[in-house]
């Protein structure tokens, strides 16, 4: 009987030691459905993450919301947003996440898509115009609106859904929609209104949309070792898409619904993909200050401004450089 109780002890040891290198290896991850994430995919279909005994899982998810319930509870311990949407309301400095890299800057893949009735911003005052809430476009649109003498309440907004940019832009009555890839150039490429263009394009604000990395608080301090090998995995699977693009675009179609020529298409024309060099400049030595810290702060003004945020951030507090600084380049 002892001899009896002695093995399944062992057993239901080893087993309850198993399950939880299983939990702390684990990375749930919810994203928007944003091209520039694709790395986390690539990475997964090269093996990297199995190879550093890593179990990552993502799934899509436009609504930010729901990310954050989601962090609160504890149900993902990632998820990925540009700079701007991160310090969006209701975040204030206790919501659960932290900055622990970057992946790809918006250079075209964020805009304002408008008709031939509209020749500038200006034009805009006074008409409906759709986007759902603390997008980067939205953020674009703001900036642009305030070079012509204008602001955010000079419009009429109407909230959507970034998914139904093309059901929206089928209605004139709408005279603008600040949108995303791969839904604004779907929305133009079936559009019938004549002139159907891009208005404001993130290419002409270089610097400001940048998508960020965000490990939830506890998760990353009580294993940062897991982050670390996470954002090697990454920006490995950044080299390889640089020096393999083909072979990239039809790895990445198959997570997106979207053609290999379509991805080549939007990657393109729309973003930059960050290297292990450019992050590791965002982000700064330990105990620095990089680029990032910097447009943290100027993105936080405009947001309180829009009153897209309430709560003035504070940039050391909300990017944390120790993960990437222990990542080696390949």
């Amino acid at each position: 009987m002892k001899s009896s109780l002695r093995i399944a002890l062992s057993a239901a040891l080893v087993l309850a030691s198993s399950q939880f290198a299983f939990s702390a290896d684990q990375i749930r991850i919810l994203a928007p459905t944003w091209l520039g994430f694709a790395p986390v995919h690539i990475a997964g279909d090269l093996g990297c993450f199995a190879g550093k005994d890593l179990d990552v899982s993502i799934k899509f998810e436009d609504d930010l919301t729901n990310v954050m319930a989601a962090m609160a509870r504890g149900d993902i311990e990632m998820q990925m947003r540009s700079v701007g949407e991160y310090q969006g309301r209701p975040r204030d400095a206790s919501t659960p996440g932290i900055i622990i890299g970057t992946i790809d800057e918006s250079v075209g893949g964020d805009g304002v898509i408008t008709d031939d009735k509209i020749k500038t911003v200006a034009d805009l005052k006074g008409k409906v115009v759709a986007a759902e809430p603390n997008i980067p476009s939205r953020l674009l649109l703001q900036m642009e609106l305030k070079q012509a003498g204008l602001s955010l309440k000079d419009l009429q907004i109407k909230d959507i859904a970034t998914a139904d940019t093309g059901a929206v832009f089928v209605d004139d009555s709408i005279a603008a929609i600040a949108t995303y890839e791969p839904f604004m150039s779907q929305a133009l490429k079936a559009s019938t209104r004549p002139g159907a263009r891009m208005l404001v394009s993130s290419k002409d604000h270089r610097g400001i949309i940048i998508d960020a990395i965000i490990a939830r608080n506890d998760d990353f301090e009580a294993n940062p070792d897991k982050y670390a090998k996470f954002l090697g995995c990454i920006y490995e699977a950044v080299d390889f898409l640089k020096a393999e693009p083909e072979k990239f675009a039809d790895m990445a179609s198959k997570h997106f619904g979207l053609t290999a020529a379509e991805v080549t298409e939007i990657v393109d024309s729309s973003l930059s993909y960050t290297t292990l060099a450019e992050s590791l400049a965002y982000m700064g030595k330990p105990g620095e200050k990089g680029t990032l810290h910097g447009i943290f702060e100027t993105v936080m003004d405009l947001n309180l401004e829009n009153g897209a945020a309430d709560n003035k951030l504070v940039a050391t507090e909300q990017i944390d450089n120790s993960a990437i600084n222990k990542v080696t380049a390949k």
